[in-house]
């Protein structure tokens, strides 16, 4: 029965939920054949291919883009928001929890990050992922806080909870959002991508279900995203 559920869902609405986490890839390896090209000695590209991530971020983003609005048909209704709708009060909701979720990053969630890494290992470096981004802090800007609150909301939460919730119910919908959420945050490392996957996609989710809408998630991912910017234009004028 629950194999008949997965079946009936449309393969392009996988396809979609997958394409992200295998664009990323494909960035990676197509700027280490560049370098490659380039004359860079095979033993310092590792070090170098992290520079170009908000490069990488930005072409996933767009391309995710590109191919929701050529594959899903529902993605007008995503944010065809009803005049029933509290737009204002559900923005504001959205923001408050956006803000304390990024205190909580900050304050909290990026030191237990550091702390799993060296206690069990990563394939990243310990607390690299905002140095790393903190490096072109201008393509970080148009990443994190101009696509990705509305590229990652629509997909997510807008596209992603309905159509799997008509299959196998609210509890299914969150927990493979936030599963295929998490996986689109793989080039950060295991504990970072189940961080985002559980803590943010978990918070997003609910927000989508409380306030019924794409509004509240949307502010709320677009307030972390920018406290977020914040914080690493700090860092990099810092260092």
């Amino acid at each position: 029965m629950l194999i008949q559920q997965f079946i009936e869902i449309p393969f392009k609405f996988w396809a979609l939920l997958v394409v992200g986490p295998m664009l990323f890839l494909m960035g990676f390896v197509g700027v280490s054949v560049l370098l490659s090209v380039q004359g860079v000695p095979a033993s310092k590209i590792p070090e170098q291919v992290p520079m170009y991530m908000p490069h990488i971020l930005v072409g996933v983003l767009i391309c995710l883009f590109i191919l929701m609005v050529l594959f899903t048909p529902q993605i007008n209704e995503v944010w065809n928001v009803s005049a029933e709708q509290t737009i204002i009060t559900d923005a504001v909701l959205g923001a408050f929890v956006g803000a304390l979720l990024a205190l909580a990053y900050i304050y909290w969630l990026a030191p237990f990050l550091e702390v799993l890494q060296r206690t069990f290992g990563d394939y990243v470096p310990p607390g690299s992922v905002l140095r790393v981004v903190s490096g072109s802090i201008g393509l970080f800007f148009v990443a994190n806080v101009i696509l990705a609150p509305l590229v990652e909301e629509t997909l997510y939460r807008g596209i992603a909870l309905p159509t799997i919730e008509s299959h196998l119910g609210v509890v299914g919908a969150i927990i493979l959002s936030c599963l295929f959420f998490g996986l689109l945050h793989w080039a950060g490392g295991v504990w970072y991508m189940l961080l985002t996957g559980i803590v943010a996609g978990g918070i997003f989710a609910g927000l989508y279900y409380y306030s019924g809408g794409i509004v509240a998630p949307f502010a709320a991912h677009l307030v972390l995203n920018l406290i977020e910017f914040i914080y690493a234009y700090r860092i990099q004028d810092q260092a």
